[in-house]
């Protein structure tokens, strides 16, 4: 678990940062849980979780396969309507 060690960082160091990620969990088998709020890093990762409180008391915990969403994104589909929606998950 990896909790904001990005913060102080520039924007090379950051690059610098996921790269190394990249190496060790390829040579490694290793996985990573990153705890962000950089969108370079978040921009490097292969699946994304966020908690959002629309309704005051209520939080959702929303999860989204990246390579699924660039999918949706160059093809101009609407993930709404979508028959596979289920791979951006929102959970109650």
């Amino acid at each position: 678990v990896l909790d904001e060690v990005d913060a102080p960082l520039d924007d090379a160091n950051v690059e610098r940062f996921c790269n190394m990620l990249t190496n060790i969990a390829e040579s490694s088998d290793t996985r990573f849980l990153i705890i962000t709020h950089h969108a370079l890093t978040m921009a490097r990762v292969d699946r994304l979780f966020g908690v959002t409180m629309q309704e005051r008391g209520v939080s959702q915990l929303i999860s989204v396969d990246l390579a699924t969403a660039e999918q949706f994104a160059e093809t101009g589909r609407d993930l709404s309507t979508d028959q596979n929606k289920d791979e951006v998950k929102s959970v109650g």
